[in-house]
C-alpha cells in the first residue's frame, strides 16, 4: 500500500526547542544559551506544542528584556 500522508509519525518528528547548544547554567538557574531554567529544560519533551510555544514566545523574550536590563539574576521565572 503507497503512503499518500507525508507527515512523519509523532514518534519521529523534531521538537521546536529553543537550545542553540551552549548548555551551561548560570548561578541563578538559568541556561546561558537558551534562558530557560533546569525544571523546564527537563520538562521540554514532555510539554505539548502549546505549552512549548508559549515558554518560547513569552516567557523566554521576557527573561531577555530583563536580562538587557541587569534583572535575571536570583529571580527565576
Amino acid at each position: 500500500m503507497a503512503m499518500t500522508d507525508r507527515t512523519p509519525p509523532a514518534s519521529v518528528r523534531a521538537v521546536l526547542t529553543p537550545c542553540i547548544g551552549v548548555c551551561t547554567l548560570d548561578p541563578a538557574g538559568y541556561c546561558d544559551g537558551c534562558l530557560r531554567t533546569t525544571d523546564e529544560i527537563c520538562d521540554w519533551l514532555d510539554m505539548n506544542e502549546q505549552q512549548r510555544l508559549h515558554i518560547m514566545n513569552v516567557v523566554l523574550p521576557e527573561r531577555e528584556a530583563r536580562l538587557a536590563q541587569g534583572g535575571l539574576v536570583g529571580s527565576q521565572g
